[in-house]
């Protein structure tokens, strides 16, 4: 028998990482955090903070909304599983700079500022999709394809940029609709593992087929023969 070395995935590890260094340029990751720290103006958010004479630190809106898009990017919709991911993938990690925000926070954050979210959401949107960073994961703006120079007034290109912002601004409502009925919901642990168990069993299933399959199935004819 082969002397492999041991692994097991069913344990804890201490990483040390630097954050900044999990963003990488050219990724939607990094043009998020970079718009949000130095392009997009947040002011907004901060009406309705009350805490600059004392009281208890609130999360930095450029954080949640850093961790909340992030998350719609990858298909992922609920405060809890948002809370989730910035405890345990290290892109969330990165982007919270590890504050993992709780679940409560991040369904309160919501529902404050819906008007002012969609807003900066459609502008990072807007510009990932000129930089072709849109459509490689779960939010994809499908049939509308914008020029490489959208600020250029030839004919058709203003008309390609209302189409694209149309459709960006119809799945950031989605998104979010999606967010807030996902909240509502009580965390179901017991149905939690039962998914894992079935999403398991069925990967076993396909791989067995496609193993069958592949024993099976005649060789393919040499093209140089």
């Amino acid at each position: 028998m082969p002397n492999f070395k041991k692994y097991s995935y069913d344990q804890t590890a201490m990483v040390v990482v630097n954050f900044k260094d999990q963003l990488r340029p050219n990724t939607f990751e990094f043009t998020l955090h970079h718009l949000i720290e130095d392009h997009i103006n947040l002011s907004a958010f901060h009406e309705k903070y009350k805490n600059d004479g004392g009281g208890r630190t609130a999360y930095d809106p450029a954080i949640l909304l850093k961790v909340i898009l992030f998350a719609y990017y990858k298909g992922v919709h609920s405060s809890r599983d948002i809370q989730w991911e910035c405890e345990n993938n290290i892109i969330f990690k990165a982007l919270s700079c590890d504050t993992v925000p709780h679940w409560t926070s991040i369904a309160s954050f919501i529902s404050s500022y819906p008007d002012a979210i969609e807003a900066v959401f459609e502008e990072i949107l807007l510009v990932c999709e000129e930089q072709g960073l849109l459509g490689h994961e779960l939010i994809a703006i499908d049939g509308c394809k914008m020029s490489s120079n959208a600020a250029k007034e030839h004919s058709g290109t203003l008309d390609e940029l209302e189409a694209k912002q149309y459709k960006i601004q119809r799945q950031i409502k989605q998104c979010m609709k999606e967010h807030k009925r996902l909240d509502k919901r009580k965390p179901r642990e017991r149905e939690r593992k039962e998914q894992l168990e079935q999403s398991i069993d069925t990967l076993a299933q396909h791989a067995k087929r496609i193993q069958n399959f592949l024993k099976t199935a005649a060789p393919r004819a040499d093209s140089n023969s």
